[in-house]
């Protein structure tokens, strides 16, 4: 692949991937690394040549980049549980948390979007993963399914805990 080629796919594609890693882990500077990871991935490997040439070849090059940025998102976040269980286990100080909070306006209060934003990223991880696939990337169950290896059952099921969740931050009880 050209550098010219290189440098259109990350400048076409470079935001989109940065945003869904970032909705998915909570850290602007890891979901940079997860992006350039993603499309340094696709760039050098063999991704491109699996993909058929065509007027889907970009919807597909696109899809095989979201899913892959996806992927190593729910990666990075196993990576930090897994230091963070070592850390809690064996060191004597807590990690460090990843996510940052929201910003709030005059009156203290976190304003309409920035805290519903607040709030999903409040979640526990795998509530506030399955909320970003469905709400943000718009994935339905199958697909997350395939992402996460989980049945769809047990997918329903989280989301559904997730939204009762995010109903009682935000105030909005449902009786």
């Amino acid at each position: 692949m050209t550098r010219e080629e290189s440098i259109k796919i990350y400048n076409s594609y470079s935001r989109r991937l940065f945003n869904i890693s970032l909705r998915i882990v909570g850290d602007s500077a890891l979901a940079e690394e997860v992006m350039q990871d993603t499309i340094l991935k696709y760039i050098t490997g063999p991704g491109l040549f699996f993909l058929p040439f065509g007027i889907d070849r970009e919807k597909k090059e696109g899809a095989w980049l979201s899913k892959t940025c996806v992927r190593a998102s729910i990666d990075a976040l196993r990576k930090i549980r897994r230091e963070r269980l070592f850390l809690d286990e064996y060191a004597t100080t807590e990690a460090p948390d990843q996510i940052e909070p929201a910003a709030l306006d005059e009156t203290g209060e976190t304003p309409g979007l920035d805290k519903i934003k607040a709030a999903i990223n409040e979640l526990p991880g795998p509530y506030r993963l399955i909320v970003n696939l469905i709400l943000i990337e718009g994935l339905d169950y199958e697909e997350i399914s395939e992402l996460t290896g989980e049945s769809e059952g047990a997918l329903r099921t989280r989301y559904s805990r997730a939204r009762k969740m995010l109903a009682e931050r935000l105030g909005n009880r449902k009786k």
